[in-house]
């Protein structure tokens, strides 16, 4: 028999919408505002049916007969229309984003023909070689491993320091860049943007359009980027062996330069394994397992823990994705741990390095403003402190806006809001971005 329906002849209209199987559930998006769901493959059957101009009551028979059982039509069409999911006549012209990297318009780019032989079979292979022979040659040839020392190859300050930093700089954008250009030879659009990681400062590549691909097809996207830092590597160690056994004689500010790369891109790797950071292999082990929202669930269990979980959490818990709750009971502790390995990477090596490069730039700069040096200590200092500095101002800023807040009843900054994607089963929050 049929479900019964309000407005049985109503034709809800639909905004563009992806339909995507995956685990068993379907994951529909919005690829305007970056917003996407995983929900029952019934609901697939809905949509399907609105898109084909099908009438509520029309949809609610095919649901029916896919479930075996009456669908509530009417109260998913409202769940659609609170997802954001309905075409409203009414609505701003401008959407809202569901991601915070979607506040500017798409980077546009070449065409996906072009790209795609460096994202085909061959160019895996080649990627996957490069990575399995930079780590054989770190392992077999101790003398080209990376030391803290290799960072100030060229100075503590001074021109070489600054070539240092901005090709530093450039590789990492290198590295988004083939984010970018994998998720472009897979037909699917994404943007660069700037984050922050603890104390770190990452570029970043909104890539949650991924989800309107099936799960085999995310996987390049989220590995593109270390694909061409192994490449580099690869290559800058192969510099530095030929150099050792003679076959190579470049002149000593290039091999320090290569020292110095080398010691940065193996930092910047092995960065990419720190899952706690919510980095590119964070981003696969989440699509690997299947999870939805495995960032917000491991929050969750980890304040059920320690006893801090409020009752609305206690809710949001009991209807998070099973597969993130499994995953999250042990990745809880991954995360737990992690801020103990930053805080040790913290003193072991970036307060010693900035401490060094700050004192050498301090002396230089008591020569006087009338020379090269000083200005040349100064440069070097404001190219290495300006992430700190506006990390510093963003904390400051956003104090002072807290304090300038209404306080409502809850005892909350006025204007604080959860979203209901989250708890819908909003899979934006898991490997939508590589860092």
């Amino acid at each position: 028999m049929d479900a019964p329906v309000e407005d049985a002849d109503e034709r809800p209209r639909l905004r563009p919408l992806s339909l995507t199987e995956d685990g068993g559930q379907i994951v529909v998006g919005d690829p305007e505002t970056g917003r996407f769901v995983a929900m029952p493959p019934v609901g697939g059957v809905v949509i399907r049916a609105f898109q084909a101009g099908a009438t509520m009551a029309e949809a609610a028979r095919a649901a029916e007969q896919y479930a075996g059982e009456p669908v509530d039509v009417p109260a998913f069409v409202a769940t659609l229309g609170r997802l954001g999911f309905l075409d409203d006549p009414d609505r701003p012209a401008e959407v809202p984003r569901a991601s915070a990297l979607q506040l500017s318009g798409w980077l546009s780019g070449p065409s996906r023909a072009l790209v795609r032989p460096l994202f085909g079979r061959v160019a895996w292979i080649l990627y996957g070689t490069a990575f399995v022979l930079a780590i054989a040659v770190l392992v077999a040839v101790p003398e080209v491993r990376p030391s803290a020392a290799d960072a100030f190859a060229l100075g503590e300050t001074g021109p070489g320091l600054l070539l240092f930093l901005v090709l530093t700089r450039l590789t990492t954008a290198l590295h988004e860049c083939w984010h970018w250009l994998a998720a472009v030879s897979a037909g699917v659009p994404a943007r660069f943007g700037v984050d922050w990681r603890l104390y770190f400062v990452v570029f970043e590549t909104d890539l949650s359009q991924l989800w309107r691909l099936p799960r085999r097809q995310r996987y390049g996207p989220l590995l593109a980027g270390l694909a061409f830092d192994s490449v580099l590597l690869a290559v800058l160690l192969g510099i530095r062996v030929a150099t050792l056994s003679g076959a190579l004689s470049p002149p000593p500010t290039v091999m320090a330069l290569v020292e110095m790369l080398i010691l940065a891109k193996s930092v910047t790797m092995l960065w990419q394994f720190m899952l706690f950071l919510r980095t590119d292999v964070y981003a696969v082990l989440a699509m690997a397992t299947g999870c939805r929202n495995l960032w917000r669930v491991k929050t969750l269990l980890l304040r059920r823990a320690f006893g801090r979980l409020t009752p609305e959490q206690a809710v949001e818990l009991a209807a998070a994705n099973p597969r993130d709750v499994r995953v999250g009971r042990w990745f809880r502790w991954v995360w737990l741990a992690g801020l103990g390995v930053a805080g040790f990477w913290l003193w072991w090596f970036y307060l010693p390095f900035l401490s060094r490069v700050v004192t050498a730039a301090i002396e230089q700069a008591a020569a006087g403003p009338l020379t090269g040096a000083f200005w040349s200590a100064v440069l070097c200092l404001a190219v290495l402190l300006w992430a700190q500095a506006a990390l510093i101002t963003r904390a400051l800023l956003r104090i002072i806006r807290g304090l300038r807040r209404p306080v409502t009843p809850g005892g909350r900054p006025g204007g604080a809001a959860h979203g209901t994607a989250g708890t819908a089963g909003s899979t934006t929050g898991d490997g939508s971005a590589g860092g």
